[in-house]
């Protein structure tokens, strides 16, 4: 009886991992400077996300999360809250104005 129970203690351990689906996804997110990629990365990890690399040249922010645990909006809603426009969510002006001058980007054109 008690190896049947361990038996299916790893049964179950190893079905719910399953479901825990880990993602990457790339997205756009505007932003300037070094500076910019370290906020960047940081409200995404924030977010959930597991890894969060910004290129500040091409504005790419290529992410890793679990699906169990955050999703790419929630992702993006966190960056957006730190004052950055990405390719889905549009920072409010006030977040944007709050960042340093050197962070300042032009905005996309869906924002106000």
């Amino acid at each position: 009886m008690k190896q049947l129970s361990i038996a299916l203690f790893f049964v179950l351990a190893i079905s719910s991992s399953s479901f825990a689906q880990t993602k990457q996804d790339t997205i756009k997110v505007w932003g300037s400077c070094g500076m910019c990629k370290g906020k960047i990365e940081k409200a995404a990890k924030s977010a959930g996300a597991k890894s969060a690399t910004w290129d500040v040249e091409s504005h790419m922010l290529v992410l890793s999360y679990k699906t169990d645990k955050t999703d790419l909006k929630k992702i993006q809603e966190s960056i957006a809250k730190v004052g950055y426009d990405t390719q889905d969510v549009t920072a409010d002006n006030a977040a944007y104005d709050a960042l340093h001058g050197c962070c300042k980007y032009d905005r996309k054109e869906a924002s106000n």
